[in-house]
């Protein structure tokens, strides 16, 4: 019942307008950047937004966003963001996620991670032969987007250069009992899907609370 009440949260038109845009922000988000992000009024916005977090949504803590300490810093805010857990719902129930454990537990017991790997490259040449060609970050950020990774452009620490980074991983779930497989199996994916001899090039780059693979132009990635 818990994922049904969450789904339902999610009806009200400004309460799901809070959490798009928290969700989509990947950081912590105050009150008043919310409202003002959503078009309502602070106190509205705090409503829904503890809403959200009770039915299990966001997270919420609080900071001084000031940035300052000490006397004269301010009383700490209230900040949101997105609960890490996963919310799904269908009628009848479905248990997909142990059958993927078991196959994932299977695959690495039976020493299958190249078989794995090589399997999702062809899945994803096969989504490639359906799409239109993968001509720079943009186009990348719209495929990527369309399987659930939630890209967002940033500029690599290493080099300066535009990246694109993916602040969800659409095998979390089966990726933390086994990173390695299927970190290997997503970055094989985004191989196929994007090709390895066109103007992006995917690799791993595994970051705390993101998925595990960055895009980046080929220059970068080469270096």
């Amino acid at each position: 019942m818990k994922d049904i009440d969450a789904i339902a949260a999610l009806q009200d038109p400004v309460r799901r307008r809070l959490y798009e845009y928290v969700a989509a922000q990947g950081r912590e988000v105050g009150r008043n950047e919310a409202a003002e992000a959503a078009g309502v009024a602070r106190t509205l916005a705090a409503h829904h937004l503890d809403k959200l977090t009770d039915a299990g949504l966001l997270e919420s803590g609080s900071r001084r966003l000031t940035g300052r300490s000490g006397p004269g810093a301010g009383r700490p805010a209230k900040v949101y963001t997105r609960s890490r857990d996963e919310r799904s719902f269908s009628l009848p129930a479905r248990d997909y996620r142990t059958a993927a454990e078991l196959l994932a537990e299977t695959a690495e017991a039976a020493g299958l991670d190249a078989e794995l790997r090589a399997a999702a490259r062809r899945r994803g040449e096969a989504l490639r032969a359906s799409a239109a060609p993968c001509a720079d970050l943009d186009r990348a950020a719209e495929l990527l987007a369309a399987r659930g990774y939630e890209p967002h452009r940033e500029e690599s620490a290493d080099t300066g250069m535009p990246a694109v980074r993916l602040r969800n991983c659409p095998f979390h779930a089966v990726a933390e009992s086994h990173p390695p497989l299927v970190c290997g199996m997503n970055l094989a994916l985004l191989e196929g899907l994007l090709g390895t001899d066109g103007p992006v090039r995917a690799r791993m780059d595994a970051r705390p609370g993101e998925c595990c693979v960055v895009v980046e132009p080929v220059e970068v990635s080469k270096n």
